[in-house]
């Protein structure tokens, strides 16, 4: 099943401290910009960064950019002015709110009742503002299923690898990096169990930064193991980052056009005209309603990156 909701393959993430970055965000080739009032942003910057964040949202030109805010998490100080701060100053102008180390559906309830209390207050449309929910440590983990399902606006689980290692007593430095000791991805658990909450209350899944930002080869490698997996995108902290992100979270040229082909022809076959069958052949290969599925996944993810088909179904002579 293909997630709902906007695409993330490119998920950006600029301190709202910094005002040049909140500029030269907007210009960059990101499906998704979050600005983030948690750990890029000192504790005693934060009532500027709330006001500077407010400012960019409202004067800044996204260009058809996701655009979230993440606020504190919930046994900070900080968390209840972020979210009244920066919705009621640019509620209209918000996608969504990141809640970060969320490890109750609770708290996820805490979020989505002041969102709803402010967009009633302000005349917004309720329920508009979505809820990106980041998975840090091992309660969040272990509660993962009752927090996709805690709200409709949830739109995505995040995976947060730098406080999730610290939370489990890790021995690494690299984080979302792989460890020389261990014979194997130790991320593997924690990625599918992330994505399999997602997938069963259609949510998408992303994957965290890797904090290497200037080898990009590097993260390349570490990006193709969660994109193999099915998740929709991972964080990136530095431009250099977006075009490997965007390049291994959408699919190949060659399996989007054989998606495609796959969905034109089982069309045709099962059709009155095709002769209404079930199991058919497309060159060399055998498709029926399972491969239908299959292509269904590859060609929408195709298509929200906006890419091209090179090739089409031609319905052979009678």
């Amino acid at each position: 099943m293909a997630a709902v909701g906007r695409p993330r393959r490119s998920c950006l993430a600029v301190p709202g401290s910094s005002v040049k970055m909140l500029g030269k965000a907007q210009g960059l080739p990101a499906d998704q910009v979050f600005l983030d009032l948690e750990d890029a942003v000192a504790p005693l910057a934060k009532p500027d960064a709330r006001k500077n964040i407010v400012a960019a949202l409202n004067e800044g030109d996204w260009a058809g950019k996701t655009r979230v805010v993440r606020v504190n998490d919930l046994t900070t100080p900080w968390t209840y002015r972020d979210v009244v701060d920066v919705v009621e100053g640019a509620g209209a102008n918000l996608d969504c709110v990141m809640l970060p180390k969320v490890q109750t559906a609770a708290q996820v309830h805490w979020l989505d009742l002041t969102l709803t209390q402010i967009e009633k207050a302000l005349g917004l449309e309720v329920g508009r503002i979505g809820i990106e929910a980041q998975i840090e440590n091992a309660a969040g983990l272990v509660n993962v299923d009752a927090i996709a399902a805690a709200s409709p606006r949830v739109e995505t689980i995040i995976f947060g690898p730098a406080d999730f290692m610290a939370s489990i007593n890790m021995r690494s430095l690299v984080v979302g990096g792989l460890i020389p000791d261990y014979p194997g991805d130790p991320y593997h658990y924690i990625l599918m169990r992330i994505l399999m909450a997602a997938r069963m209350h259609d949510k998408q899944a992303i994957d965290g930064p890797f904090l290497q930002i200037r080898d990009v080869d590097a993260f390349r490698e570490v990006a193709k193991r969660s994109a193999a997996l099915g998740f929709d995108g991972k964080w990136v902290l530095h431009p250099g980052q977006i075009d490997a992100a965007n390049e291994v979270y959408q699919p190949a040229q060659a399996d989007y056009d054989h998606a495609e082909l796959i969905l034109d022809a089982y069309e045709h076959y099962t059709s009155e005209a095709g002769g209404r069958l079930g199991a058919v052949m497309l060159g060399d290969e055998m498709i029926d309603e399972a491969s239908r599925k299959m292509a269904l996944v590859i060609a929408a993810k195709g298509r929200a990156a906006g890419m091209i088909r090179t090739s089409t179904f031609t319905p052979p002579a009678e």
